[in-house]
């Protein structure tokens, strides 16, 4: 099983930055795609920026500008750097990555718990 731990959430201004971090461990045979997601109160779940394992970026068009996402391959970690932030950013923000935990085992999806930004003056 691989294991996702996001960290780097909490309460930040109109305008200032944050940087989310999240390091995947476990039984991991290889890490694909990873991604950000986020979920206000009250709204779906939606994509921020993901990356694939060779460097491909795709970002919300809400963010683009703002958030950057990177990825150590060698650490099994990804960040999220977000900058500008506004109140509309706030929510909590998941991890996700497509792994397998053998040669021989399934891709499969997993998630980290979840962590809080909250933009308030």
């Amino acid at each position: 099983q691989v294991q996702l731990v996001e960290s780097g959430g909490g309460s930040v201004q109109p305008g200032g930055s944050l940087r989310l971090s999240c390091a995947a461990s476990g039984s991991i045979f290889i890490i694909y795609g990873m991604a950000w997601y986020r979920q206000a109160p009250g709204k779906q779940r939606e994509l921020v920026a993901s990356i694939t394992r060779g460097g491909n970026i795709n970002c919300a068009d809400s963010v683009k500008g703002r958030f950057t996402i990177s990825r150590d391959n060698t650490r099994n970690t990804v960040y999220l750097q977000m900058n500008s932030l506004k109140p509309e950013d706030t929510a909590v923000y998941y991890c996700n990555a497509e792994a397998r935990s053998s040669s021989l085992g399934v891709r499969s999806y997993y998630w980290g718990q979840g962590t809080q930004v909250t933009v308030s003056s």
